[in-house]
């Protein structure tokens, strides 16, 4: 219980013995301090309510300020798909001569809302993405919802752990199924812990497990991520003879849904296991790059020290400290939900860590951010029961200290703010910490001491300022690929009844229908700038010069995609003259 007393001291956490209260008179900014932080009738809940209203507000600015219109070929052909459903075009059946190898058409929950999302507010940029933001709001709100009332400090962490991660709020402005994956993860794992629980419907909660996990694997394959904790569950169940009416409904219903699932490919491709070959077929068609192809030597880098390298690179070196302070928890893990969380961070941190791509050839995940995304939920829990431990006791400070620091000196970069910043904050509440805990006489104010709701709440505090500064470096960044301003130029001026050839980059020669609403006017075609020597224009046509200069400045397309420069290509057509401009997008008359 948090509890307000005469002279502002909070108490929170589990009751102590009046002796060790400490009701005492504060000064100066001790009384400051408690007044500000108990000026509302505090209660433990308070705290993740503030926490799930500030990372909603924060993931929704962020979308809406960082919003860069389609990023790959991925998020286009996700977007394609949702608009060929929602036309009637969409075809089931694959490729017939075998030359696509394309498994996202395979991931029918990352595109079918979508196209509910078109219906209601058309094709664009923001009705694209969201499902992805929606999902990410969702996976908050469940947290939140899990915690909320009995354990409030995980709660709070996890919140912030998950959802000020700079790649889930990154992933929330494209159409890609990996915040989407995270959502359906973290409702299979809430329905296996309370599926499980005394006095829960069994049946009902083991035949919704089932449900959620095809619902994951509709969204992607590395659902596969969580096999080995559901196994090693299954198997301790059985052994203790537990949850039968539990497992019982969730293998018969997966049984279920994989057989109708197989079912359907058998009668569309006349091959059960059409997904999984996809899926091979696409591992042998990227073959090259890969370390037993192409890249052996690299190997045993990738299945020793560079996983955790490139987990701390990319900020979640601050969650992994906490969950081993959770691990070491002892009696405090007691009667909690931590070893749950742990359990299942550890068995998907081994999976991606040792995994394969593929059933026919040992060729290790991709160490990628968005790969990621099935290992957040799980390790920003049990990340929070770390927390809890750390301002319930104090004790475990110095070594988180340590590791940040150790962190940042690894990192020696931008990304170490993060790990500094939280070194700084956890290096001064220890000192505190061990003051008040070596002198329980000294009239500490509740902020300075462990076990209070104020000191909980100054280690949220600080949790979320770390962790908000990347993010709000990006977003008070220019945009570096004007995708509104080439919209507003395409529907303008090269719209209706404009007849012609258009010669764009190479980026928007993949994906321009996008702009239209995949309804292209039909007196338009759209070529390279390379073709601009090779085009004949049929009686009554124009050509013009579309020139996005964010788009051949950007460093991501320049290093693959974009291969010549600003003056490169005005250098092909001397005889131009401007149309339009806005901002960085010009619209020339080149015949």
């Amino acid at each position: 219980m948090g509890k307000c007393r005469g002279n502002n001291t909070v108490e929170f956490g589990p009751r102590r013995p009046a002796a060790e209260k400490g009701y005492y008179t504060s000064q100066s900014l001790d009384v400051g301090v408690n007044r500000l932080l108990c000026g509302v009738k505090l209660r433990p809940s308070l705290l993740p309510d503030l926490t799930l209203l500030f990372v909603v507000l924060f993931t929704v600015a962020y979308f809406v300020l960082t919003h860069e219109g389609l990023y790959d070929l991925d998020d286009y052909f996700y977007a394609r798909y949702a608009h060929q459903l929602l036309s009637g075009s969409f075809q089931v059946v694959p490729d017939p001569q075998g030359l696509l190898h394309d498994p996202l058409k395979e991931r029918w929950l990352v595109f079918a809302p979508v196209a509910g999302f078109y219906a209601l507010f058309g094709v664009n940029s923001i009705s694209t993405t969201l499902w992805p933001l929606l999902c990410t709001l969702g996976c908050a709100a469940l947290l939140w919802r899990s915690y909320r009332r009995t354990e409030p400090v995980v709660a709070a962490g996890a919140l912030l752990l998950l959802g000020l991660h700079y790649f889930t709020l990154n992933l929330t402005n494209y159409l890609y199924p990996d915040n989407i994956l995270m959502f359906w993860c973290l409702c299979c794992a809430l329905a296996l812990l309370h599926g499980r629980q005394l006095g829960r419907n069994e049946l009902l909660w083991g035949a919704g497990f089932a449900a959620l996990n095809f619902a994951a694997l509709l969204s992607k394959e590395t659902i596969v991520y969580y096999l080995p904790f559901y196994l090693g569950l299954l198997g301790r169940d059985l052994f203790r003879q537990q949850h039968g009416r539990f497992w019982g409904a969730a293998l018969l219903g997966g049984t279920v849904l994989l057989a109708g699932y197989l079912a359907f490919y058998q009668v569309f491709t006349h091959d059960a296991l059409y997904r999984i070959h996809l899926i091979e077929h696409t591992n042998n068609y990227l073959r090259e790059g890969n370390f037993l192809g192409g890249n052996r030597g690299a190997l045993l880098a990738r299945l020793t020290y560079q996983p955790l390298a490139f987990l701390v690179s990319i900020g979640l070196g601050v969650a992994l400290l906490l969950a081993g302070a959770a691990a070491l928890g002892g009696r405090q893990n007691q009667n909690s939900d931590a070893g749950f969380w742990l359990g299942l961070t550890a068995t998907t941190l081994a999976f991606y860590w040792l995994g394969s791509t593929s059933l026919t050839q040992y060729n290790p995940i991709t160490l990628l951010p968005r790969m990621t995304t099935p290992l957040l939920p799980p390790l920003a829990l049990a990340a929070g029961f770390g927390l809890r431990n750390f301002v319930r006791t104090g004790r475990g400070g110095g070594w988180l200290t340590l590791g940040l620091l150790l962190c940042a000196g690894w990192l020696h970069n931008s990304g170490a703010v993060l790990y500094a910043g939280l070194a700084l904050y956890f290096g001064v509440a220890t000192a505190l910490a061990a003051l008040a805990l070596v002198n329980p006489d000294s009239p500490a104010a509740a902020w300075r001491r462990p076990g209070t709701l104020p000191f909980a709440a100054l280690a949220v505090a600080a949790l979320a300022a770390g962790l908000a500064v990347r993010p709000l470096y990006f977003m008070q960044k220019p945009g570096v690929s004007s995708h509104q301003p080439q919209q507003r130029i395409l529907r303008q001026h090269l719209a209706g009844a404009a007849q012609g050839v258009v010669f764009v980059d190479d980026f928007l020669i993949g994906n321009y229908d996008f702009s239209y609403g995949f309804q292209v006017p039909p007196g338009l075609r759209f070529r390279r700038y390379s073709a601009a020597d090779s085009v004949q224009l049929a009686p009554g046509d124009r050509a013009w010069l579309l020139l996005n200069r964010s788009t051949l400045s950007n460093d991501e397309l320049t290093r693959k995609l974009i291969r010549y420069s600003v003056p490169e290509v005005l250098a092909r057509f001397p005889r131009r003259r401007l149309l339009a401009q806005d901002g960085q997008v010009e619209l020339y008359r080149v015949r």
